[in-house]
């Protein structure tokens, strides 16, 4: 395929694989009135292939209309794409024609279309599954023949599982689904298209074009560049204008390239990870917690019984207590002060050692008792325990035959 007259044409600039797979197969199906759905992030010039399906098809004498749908307030999202009645809400003074009907005959770009709400979700689905829709405020069916070209910079799938979009729409729009590169996956193009840029601002201000150095351009193509071509359009022109050396090089360059301390890697966000616990997951942490805390009382009397062949009032076995308990669990502070037993010719007569009777810690029997609450709350319905539990129905079928409970 020749795409040096397509890129001429439509002011595209690169030579990458990438971006000639997508050229092809916007020529491709332009013919055709397939449904398109271009994807690819913020920046990269979603906005030409549209242009290409629209100009090399048979709709090219019709209307091409391009609509931005992340701009349009969700309050008159409906009546901007199918039109509205005099008088159907508040401000309606004549009737209006909406894009799918002025775009009768040509194509509509609908761009960021997963900003859509719902309910013009709907409504769009209609008009692609049957060329019908109706104007706000009327019952009357309206008829139309629209080629439609859907972009979106948002990973679609995950709008779906999120329940923000629907999942019929997106498998009618991505008909045929066009991926457009970001920059960073086109390094031969990136020096192109500022050696481009710099020449249009050249003109535009009226002054010498800026010129990279070899180092310069080696930082300029393995940046990450976030906002693709649109930033790098934006740093070519901030150059431009400020430098009055027309020579950059590599210090000067870092100098307008946000993260430049990491070239070629993307910025990395902290985010804080939400902590998902099961209640039986908190139920054993708090067991182990409470053996630990057993065996450090343990330790506490042992203690105790060892210095009993001195005699201590009752505030100094207390501070004895507290003394061995801390020395066990916690870091022992410096200057922590020390407790001396100054009588030793008697016993303890006021401590006696107390028998401890520990409490079953077994995680078998903690577990076979909550299944059986959670059969007994929920009159044995074993979806709802096993939903109370915290645990699927399947490990609690397996659960009540391993522990044979009735």
């Amino acid at each position: 395929m020749e795409y040096q007259s397509i890129k001429q044409r439509f002011g595209i600039i690169g030579n990458s694989t990438l971006l000639h797979r997508a050229i092809e197969v916007a020529v491709q199906v332009a013919p055709t009135d397939l449904t398109v759905l271009i994807t690819g992030e913020s920046g990269v010039g979603k906005e030409v292939f549209p242009k290409i399906i629209h100009q090399m098809s048979t709709r090219k004498h019709g209307n091409y209309i391009a609509v931005n749908c992340g701009a349009i307030p969700e309050g008159t999202i409906d009546s901007e794409l199918f039109g509205h009645e005099k008088g159907s809400f508040t401000g309606a003074h004549e009737a209006r024609k909406g894009y799918f009907e002025v775009a009768d005959g040509g194509t509509i770009f609908l761009d960021e279309v997963a900003e859509l709400p719902l309910s013009t979700q709907v409504r769009l689905l209609r008009v692609l599954e049957s060329g019908e829709f109706m104007k706000v405020g009327s019952s009357k069916v309206i008829k139309t023949n629209v080629r439609m070209v859907a972009a979106s910079n948002v990973n679609v799938p995950a709008a779906i599982e999120k329940g923000s979009f629907r999942q019929d729409l997106f498998y009618r729009l991505n008909t045929v689904p066009i991926f457009i590169p970001p920059l960073r996956n086109r390094k031969e193009d990136i020096h192109l298209l500022f050696r481009k840029f710099a020449a249009d601002f050249a003109e535009k201000y009226r002054m010498p074009p800026v010129r990279l150095s070899p180092e310069a351009i080696n930082i300029l193509q393995n940046y990450y560049w976030p906002g693709n071509i649109r930033q790098l359009k934006n740093v070519t022109e901030q150059i431009s204008i400020i430098e009055k050396n027309k020579d950059i090089g590599a210090p000067v360059l870092k100098q307008y390239l946000p993260g430049n301390e990491v070239p070629g890697l993307p910025v990395l966000y902290k985010k804080k990870e939400e902590q998902h616990i099961s209640e039986r997951e908190l139920l054993y942490k708090v067991l182990f917690d409470m053996k630990k805390d057993m065996t450090e009382l343990k330790k506490v009397v042992a203690s105790l019984i060892k210095h009993g062949e001195h005699e201590a009032t009752p505030e100094q076995t207390k501070a004895l207590l507290v003394k061995d308990y801390s020395e066990n669990i916690l870091e022992e502070e410096p200057g922590y002060p020390e407790i001396k037993i100054t009588h030793p010719q008697h016993d303890l007569d006021e401590f006696h050692p107390t028998e401890v009777v520990e409490e079953s810690l077994s995680l078998q029997q903690k577990e076979n008792e909550l299944i059986k609450k959670a059969l007994e709350k929920h009159h044995g319905k074993r979806k709802s325990a096993a939903k109370e539990l915290g645990i699927s129905e399947r490990t609690l079928y397996r659960k009540i035959k391993e522990y044979n409970i009735k």
